[in-house]
């Protein structure tokens, strides 16, 4: 797209101004917040670290380094053509580091400190007040690790989910047009999100104000919503906005290396379990129960898809394995620490399936190009997951029930399947919406101010070299 350098120069003006406008107006708020006299504020509560927990919660956070680098960028490296490869692996590298420093910037802060219903403040800017001796309480009432170790786990979680985007529009879109969406869309997007699902007080101040999402009573363990509708819904908005690549079902776009595809998809397995048993904050009964979910619904995945394909197709493929596996994971991402070993089984049969009628029917029907099945398997895997993790819950199907910390006994109950189910789907609805329509504008800002897409002949000749001036292999 051509844009007129007057027309550049404007929309960079108009972003930058609209970015002071936002900061400022929250410090404004923060400021107006804090001017009446508090009353003095409660003693507060004793907490204990625990050594193992903190243990754990740091292995915890360099797993998800490992699912994102090199996990990801291998899997959706070994899906591209062997031009695009080197490509894929700066991208996916890139975010990871500049998320990384957005986050201890203000992304923390904007997650998880108090503000609003739709996201937080800046009180905790540049880590401000947070040290060696802050803690964060677990879900247990009492219990608490270092604060920094729930710095640095969030932290991973918001480098992976925009790594994730950049599988449904690969080989097709700007290395500077990717790193400034990143940016942006943390910032709008990711953060907010995070924010609404899984801000509140903890057991100690359980009925403090929490995000919006958490308030509709929306459970979502590790990030079915945050992480994978989240990313899904915004990668299949860039796809479309992009557009397809050029010889989309015309030119042979086989993925190069199944070989490092496999590699990539057995870190992703090996890093989930990080994901999933480490979002429960302790290593305890819970984060077991989240491990053994992790292996059997992302097994049960796999099978499932390899049996459909032997009999729809008359041959499994290694593609068609580590999809379904990377289904099942998904899937089982919100239920991992809410459902019973039998049923996450059945989730991820019903994810695998539904995944692969996304995959290999609904995207040709329509025709759009997403490179690397994101929408269909993150998001649409991401749905079933937070729609089932609100019946898998229930303790009758051998769930682990919903805490009510109202309680003396922080007792574990289940609301109803009906009523469980309403306040999923809010979550979900609102989910897609903030993404889809967030992403949507936020692409069409990147696209006035860097362009999106390479010229004609850089994409024909490959993004390794045109891009980034090297190749993946040499002859």
């Amino acid at each position: 797209m051509n844009i007129p350098s007057t027309l550049k120069s404007a929309a960079r003006t108009a972003l930058l101004g609209s970015l002071a406008i936002a900061a400022l107006g929250t410090v404004a708020a923060f400021a107006q917040e804090a001017a009446p006299a508090a009353p003095a504020a409660p003693a507060a509560p004793a907490f204990t670290v625990d050594k193992g927990d903190t243990t754990w919660m740091m292995i915890s956070t360099i797993l998800v380094l490992l699912m994102t680098i090199p996990g990801l960028a291998l899997f959706y490296g070994g899906l591209v053509r062997a031009k695009n490869m080197l490509s894929v692996l700066m991208q996916v590298f890139t975010i990871t580091s500049v998320v990384m420093i957005v986050w201890v910037f203000y992304g923390y802060s904007l997650a998880f400190t108090p503000g609003n219903a739709f996201v937080g403040g800046l009180s905790k800017m540049f880590l401000a007040g947070v040290d060696v001796t802050t803690v964060s309480e677990t879900f247990t009432k009492g219990v608490a690790i270092p604060e920094l170790v729930f710095v640095i786990f969030q932290m991973s979680f918001a480098c992976i989910t925009p790594a994730l985007i950049v599988g449904a529009f690969a080989e097709r879109v700007k290395f500077s047009a990717v790193i400034l969406f990143t940016i942006l869309w943390v910032t709008f997007v990711y953060f907010p999100i995070a924010h609404m699902v899984w801000f509140w007080g903890g057991p100690s101040a359980y009925s403090d104000p929490s995000g919006l999402i958490f308030g509709f009573g929306a459970i979502d363990f590790a990030g079915g919503t945050v992480v994978h509708i989240n990313a899904g819904i915004a990668g299949l908005v860039g796809a479309l906005m992009i557009g397809k690549r050029i010889g989309y079902n015309k030119d042979v776009m086989a993925p190069h290396s199944m070989t490092l595809t496999m590699v990539g998809a057995s870190l992703l397995w090996v890093g989930w379990f990080g994901f999933n048993a480490g979002s429960n904050l302790e290593a305890n009964a819970y984060a077991v129960l989240a491990m053994v979910n992790t292996f059997v619904a992302t097994a049960a995945a796999a099978v499932t898809w390899i049996v459909l394909e032997t009999l729809l197709r008359g041959k499994a493929s290694m593609l068609g394995a580590v999809s379904g596996a990377v289904t099942g994971l998904v899937a089982v991402t919100p239920a991992a620490g809410f459902g019973g070993p039998m049923g996450v089984i059945v989730l991820g049969i019903v994810a695998s399936c539904v995944c692969y009628f996304f995959v290999s029917v609904v995207k040709n029907k329509f025709g759009y190009d997403d490179s690397l099945d994101v929408f269909g398997i993150h998001c649409i895997g991401g749905i079933i997951g937070a729609l089932g993790t609100g019946i898998l819950v229930n303790p009758a199907l051998g769930g682990a029930g919903i805490v009510d910390y109202s309680t003396a006994d922080f007792a574990a109950g289940y609301a109803g399947t009906a009523t469980q189910l309403w306040s999923q789907f809010k979550g979900v609805l609102v989910t897609v919406l903030w993404s889809g329509i967030g992403s949507a504008i936020l692409y069409k800002i990147v696209d006035m101010i860097v362009g999106l897409r390479p010229t004609a002949d850089a994409e024909r000749e490959g993004l390794d070299l045109t891009a980034h001036g090297e190749a993946a292999y040499h002859p």
